[in-house]
């Protein structure tokens, strides 16, 4: 999708590194706008090709008196002010905006973090349905605060402790909250934020999945052509399920799908995947038995991200050989690559301002982003890297997918080997974790609990604790379980189990997998953690 060619208003976000960044994109389009993140210090031709309505200047843990803190293009401004864009400065945003257009940002006397309540000092401008002293509880997180406006500028909502909360320019089309609205913290920020959007600055809803289908079908066109054929990196996840149906339903036959059995699958799932595409999908799909390869490559390698790089790596060899076979067979050489690459994954990936880098201080190389091979034979098609992840089963439910296969949880590329805490061709490891991740799935399933969660699963854990099975002493493995809630991935809260649902799978655990026993349960929210253990 080549977000150029959108037909819908874009508002773009210029990200400082904040961590609530991300929520501001999905917000926006949860209204049915469609919403772009890129780094806050992109150069203009950067913004000025994407053809933005709105710009919005994200937070971030930087201070605009550091001497290298980030900030937008020199021109920025002048830019915004000729075209009549509409900007909005959130938190660091807001006093990025007010020091570079002559204000003064000072160190707060009392800094401002967690809930607060403001005072509405003018109805106008992002608080135009509000009264005057309306109060609102909302979410800070500033040590800086605004000591003198730029010319033009005034303040329309303050802090109980007197700290300027929100700001315009009408005649410039500058905003600024202090704020974060898109947090759930910040119980009116939707409102504000739509308010903002539709009556300030008259864009229009017209962010439909609808219209995403119908472009990505035709941009997929354009870029196969009519005679290339393309190969598939099928998963059996959600993501590369509706990739390969979406550019299957752009091109048919010329579609060549491949699962590749990794040695790293949960348990049955070759079997129960296959059964799916095939019965179901009605996919053109290869099953390639490379237990041995993949596990012979992994044998002593416990770094996540060496993980990771090697299976990215081999997943390549696979295709590029499965591709030649293909050729043999077809007498044609496929071209393209297909896969279901996700804006979280491009967005993780993403270098952070202000860190002086020019690639991503990495949170986790993912096998579709940061571990595929320079020398890649394959040019890759991925039409679902713009959308999150309940917007790809929005669109697979237009593409017919059964709605049973797009409720599945999520599924890392890499597979079991990052919920293998260490070696996983030590021991029975990889047999263990299929084991008790089928126990305690199905545990979920059988207790109505399964929709209800974005994620779960087990993890095994590098270490032997001491227990005592039938009158005995053990010394047996330790296993996690793992299950958040979350809307798309980047941000979750674990899941609140009964304690009666955790003693019975802790039970059946310990009583069927002989090699275990001790569970244990992860509450850790993301952040500080990332959703998977590795």
């Amino acid at each position: 999708m080549d977000p150029k060619e959108v037909k819908s208003d874009l508002v773009l976000i210029l990200d400082f590194g904040s961590q609530y960044t991300h929520l501001i994109t999905r917000r926006i389009r949860s209204l049915s706008v469609f919403s772009l993140c890129i780094s806050g210090t992109s150069p203009l031709k950067a913004i000025t090709d994407l053809n933005p309505q709105v710009v919005i200047l994200s937070g971030g843990p930087h201070s605009v008196h550091a001497s290298d803190s980030p900030s937008f293009a020199a021109g920025f401004v002048e830019w915004a002010e000729a075209n009549g864009i509409f900007v909005l400065g959130i938190c660091y945003g807001l006093q990025l905006i007010v020091q570079r257009l002559g204000g003064v940002v000072k160190v707060g006397e009392k800094q401002e973090y967690g809930r607060m309540e403001i005072v509405v000092e003018k109805s106008k401008g992002l608080f135009g349905t509000k009264k005057v002293g309306d109060r609102q509880a909302v979410w800070m997180s500033h040590g800086d605060e605004v000591a003198k406006l730029p010319e033009g500028f005034e303040v329309v909502a303050r802090s109980q402790q007197g700290a300027v909360a929100a700001v315009e320019n009408h005649s410039k089309k500058f905003y600024g909250l202090q704020y974060h609205p898109e947090v759930t913290h910040s119980p009116e920020g939707m409102e504000t934020l739509r308010y903002f959007l539709f009556d300030v600055c008259g864009i229009t809803a017209s962010w439909k999945m609808e219209n995403i289908l119908d472009e990505e079908i035709k941009v997929i066109k354009e870029t196969v052509g009519p005679d290339a054929h393309v190969i598939c990196a099928l998963s059996g996840g959600v993501d590369s399920t509706v990739a390969a149906t979406l550019v299957h339903k752009a091109i048919g036959e010329r579609l060549h799908c491949v699962f590749v059995d990794n040695g790293l699958l949960r348990y049955k799932e070759r079997e129960r995947v296959m059964e799916t595409f095939e019965n179901d999908l009605h996919l053109p799909v290869t099953c390639v038995d490379a237990v041995d390869h993949f596990l012979s490559k992994l044998k002593g390698v416990v770094d996540p991200e060496e993980k990771r790089k090697i299976i990215g790596k081999e997943f390549i060899s696979i295709f590029d050989s499965f591709g030649h076979d293909l050729e043999l067979k077809i007498g044609k050489k496929p071209s393209y690559l297909v896969q279901g690459t996700l804006y979280p994954d491009v967005i993780e990936s993403c270098p952070p301002p202000g860190s002086g880098r020019n690639h991503s201080h990495t949170i986790k190389s993912h096998h579709n982003v940061g571990g595929l091979p320079k020398d890649m034979k394959l040019k890759l098609i991925e039409p679902l890297k713009l959308l999150f992840k309940d917007e790809v089963r929005q669109l697979g439910r237009i593409l017919n997918v059964p709605d049973a296969f797009l409720k599945r949880h999520p599924f890392p590329g890499p597979g079991l080997a990052v919920r293998v805490l260490g070696d996983v061709t030590e021991g029975n490891a990889l047999e263990v974790l299929r084991q008790v991740d089928e126990i305690f799935i199905q545990s979920i399933k059988d207790a109505g609990l399964y929709d209800s969660i974005w994620q779960a699963f087990a993890v095994f854990l590098p270490i032997k604790s001491v227990g005592v099975q039938g009158d005995q002493r053990t010394h047996s493995h330790v296993v996690a379980l793992r299950a958040v809630t979350s809307q798309d991935g980047m941000t979750a809260d674990w899941f609140n189990f009964e304690h009666q649902f955790l003693d019975n799978v802790a039970r059946k655990i310990c009583n069927s997998v002989r090699a275990v026993n001790r569970v244990v349960q992860d509450i850790t929210s993301k952040p500080p953690s990332t959703i998977e253990w590795e």
